[in-house]
């Protein structure tokens, strides 16, 4: 019987000796590692085959990381992890505005590094919510499909959404008209602990606000509750989009 594939993780960093640790540490812990030292050679390497997980510097030659993820997120919706040297609220949260799913400083603990890439392929992994498996949920005119990871609007246009938005949207549907406090949701939807100051994920809602809300500034379908976190607001239906599934 043939065993699947281990995941793919691209590290993109100009740094030879950052690349060569990354490669051999997640390589002895079971995952497939690829190289790329900038933006040029990180596109051929997307290119070449399914990538489960980008590493990303920020301080690249050429266009940075900021830019690089910005432009990924236009065609794709792999998991992006930015690495950088600045460990700053204000980097972090461009980082997150621009799609990322994650950030973690320099120097890291190359184990804590590990533990967020398995994060965020347990996230990916529909396989993993087993519940949710050919589920699709009905909100508002909206319809979320969890084994196709998919967003149909009102007006049955998909709407695009990074792994981190998506599966926090799930999280919301999965536990409707429920205030969820913000250790809540991290857990539910990112499937890591974080620092208790860590607002990652009130800029991961502001996103999503503006992708479902039909005004963002005064929602209606997820509410903020006063020292308690979110509430989703609006009635949820859950359906088998697949019979069989």
């Amino acid at each position: 019987m043939a065993h699947p594939a281990p995941p793919t993780v691209l590290v993109v960093d100009d740094d030879d000796m950052m690349r060569a640790m990354l490669a051999r540490f997640l390589g002895d812990n079971g995952l497939r590692v690829i190289e790329a030292g900038n933006g040029a050679r990180m596109a051929e390497r997307l290119a070449a085959g399914p990538v489960s997980v980008v590493l990303l510097d920020v301080m690249l030659p050429g266009d940075d990381g900021f830019t690089l993820c910005r432009k990924l997120r236009a065609t794709s919706d792999v998991p992006v992890i930015l690495l950088t040297s600045v460990n700053s609220d204000t980097d972090r949260v461009v980082g997150l505005e621009l799609g990322a799913d994650d950030y973690i400083a320099k120097p890291f603990n190359p184990r804590e590094l590990l533990a967020r890439i398995r994060a965020l392929l347990r996230r990916v992994d529909v396989e993993w919510r087993g519940a949710a498996r050919g589920a699709e949920y009905s909100f508002m005119g909206w319809k979320l499909n969890a084994r196709h990871r998919t967003l149909l609007s009102p007006q049955g246009a998909l709407t695009e959404l990074t792994s981190g938005e998506f599966d926090l949207l799930l999280a919301f549907l999965e536990h409707p008209q429920r205030a969820l406090s913000r250790d809540q949701l991290i857990d539910l939807a990112r499937g890591r602990a974080l620092s208790p100051f860590d607002r990652s994920i009130d800029v991961q809602i502001s996103r999503l606000r503006r992708k479902i809300e039909t005004a963002p500034q005064r929602p209606s379908l997820i509410k903020t509750l006063r020292n308690e976190g979110y509430f989703f607001a609006a009635d949820v239906t859950v359906s088998n989009a697949e019979p069989g599934a």
